[in-house]
């Protein structure tokens, strides 16, 4: 009698690992940046089962063959997960090639290992940046599906009334993209300017700023508050701390859409 061997093979070629690019991998363990990964592939540092591969999409499965870098086996890094109150004029980049000093020139004397920011705020902006080398966790905040809101206190020159915040509401459409709020609200007024409470549930490139720059106001300041549930608290400026385990539980968005 014969037996058919044929449906085994498939099951087993239908469980087995996925595969993913090689730098892919090294970003997913935790020790560096996918675009640093790159380089440590295009430098011949990372080796594959002994051999060197240049090949930063080279197919490898994370349960595979062994991979060294720099001949030390890689070994999936602590998960770090940092909240950072950023100060106005800090860039959130690894380097700048213009030599302006970044986030990570606070952070250098911590002794962290590579993390990587969890969304982004521009140079001019302050307050509440997430920090983390678990790339799957942050991956989960970013992703425009989650709808995770972002609050800001932003001061602006004028005094907006309900119908610049009714418009803030609509939205504008500056080039082909719409810009609106979830919510907006004044928090208080002085003379020439106003301090607003303005929340997305999404983030375009210099969003706030373009859209009240729409509307006739310039923004003074903007400072990042909240991510979700998270508040940014009394954390100095410049100042860090990593989350707890049930403030990285909160945020995690991993099957929650």
């Amino acid at each position: 009698m014969r037996f058919s061997t044929s449906g085994n093979h498939r099951n087993r070629a239908t469980t087995a690992a996925p595969r993913h690019g090689l730098a892919r991998v090294l970003s997913k363990a935790g020790v560096c940046s996918r675009s640093q990964a790159e380089q440590w592939i295009r430098d011949g540092r990372v080796s594959v089962a002994g051999r060197v591969v240049a090949d930063p999409h080279f197919p490898v499965r994370p349960d595979g063959p062994p991979i060294t870098v720099d001949g030390k086996p890689l070994a999936t890094a602590e998960r770090i997960h940092v909240m950072f109150n950023k100060p106005r004029g800090l860039v959130v980049s690894a380097s700048d090639e213009r030599g302006r000093d970044t986030v990570y020139t606070a952070l250098a004397a911590a002794g962290l290992p590579w993390l990587g920011p969890v969304g982004r705020l521009d140079k001019a902006s302050e307050g509440l940046l997430l920090l983390s080398n678990d790339t799957t966790w942050a991956a989960g905040i970013t992703d425009p599906a989650t709808h995770l809101d972002k609050t800001y206190h932003v001061q602006v020159a004028g005094q907006p009334d309900a119908t610049a915040l009714a418009a803030m509401h609509a939205g504008i459409v500056d080039g082909d993209e719409r810009l609106k709020v979830r919510r907006a609200s004044v928090l208080r007024q002085g003379g020439k300017n106003a301090w607003l409470e303005v929340v997305l549930d999404e983030g375009r490139n210099r969003h706030i700023r373009r859209l009240l720059a729409a509307l006739g106001f310039d923004v003074l300041r903007l400072i990042r508050v909240a991510i979700g549930p998270l508040p940014l608290g009394d954390l100095a400026k410049n100042q860090w701390r990593r989350l707890s385990a049930a403030e990285v539980a909160m945020l995690d968005r991993r099957g929650r859409r």
